[in-house]
């Protein structure tokens, strides 16, 4: 099975580096990534459900992996949302195309943003790290015209680290350029 350049370089110099700064006794203790998780939802979905159908193609070009539509879990009167309605979609990355994305994000995405000064450090107190983009077009894949809708998506970024300082230590280490420290 193929490797990707970013995986080779985690587990040849990245995952002995981490043994050694956070004292794991045992190399297989060490953080490490077990999933990244793209979630897009959609507001304009209620209204028009061929809306879902353009997010999915857009979704599928930036992750390279077909998603799954997502249905509301509750209804909210406020929002004419019922239960069961889709209303977003999401995909779950793992292995392969999981390094492959992640590299695309840290080394071609995220120097795309404006004025961008870096991420902020927003871990969920396992190890998780949670990264909200506002405008999907900072992706090579995507190409950006005046009449297309543009929307935001949240990556979530699973580990296998036990505290958010293992957490941290991981993602800086992949190259995660974080504008503070943890």
């Amino acid at each position: 099975m193929a490797k990707s350049q970013l995986e080779e370089n985690y587990k040849i110099h990245i995952r002995p580096a981490l043994q050694k700064e956070l004292s794991k006794k045992n190399l297989m203790e060490v953080p490490q990534i077990s999933k990244i998780v793209l979630n897009v939802g959609a507001k304009d979905a209620v209204n028009d459900s061929r809306i879902l159908d353009k997010i999915m193609a857009v979704v599928e070009r930036i992750a390279s992996q077909r998603p799954i539509k997502r249905a509301a879990r509750k209804s909210i009167a406020g929002f004419k949302l019922r239960e069961g309605m889709l209303i977003g979609v999401m995909v779950t990355l793992r292995d392969y195309a999981m390094y492959e994305f992640l590299y695309k994000l840290i080394h071609l995405a995220l120097p795309n943003m404006k004025d961008f000064q870096g991420i902020s450090v927003q871990f969920d107190g396992r190890g998780n790290y949670n990264l909200g983009i506002k405008d999907w077009t900072i992706f090579p894949e995507i190409r950006s015209s005046a009449d297309e809708l543009s929307y935001g998506c949240n990556i979530t970024i699973h580990t296998t680290a036990e505290t958010d300082k293992e957490g941290f230590a991981l993602l800086k280490k992949l190259g995660m350029p974080f504008k503070e420290q943890l």
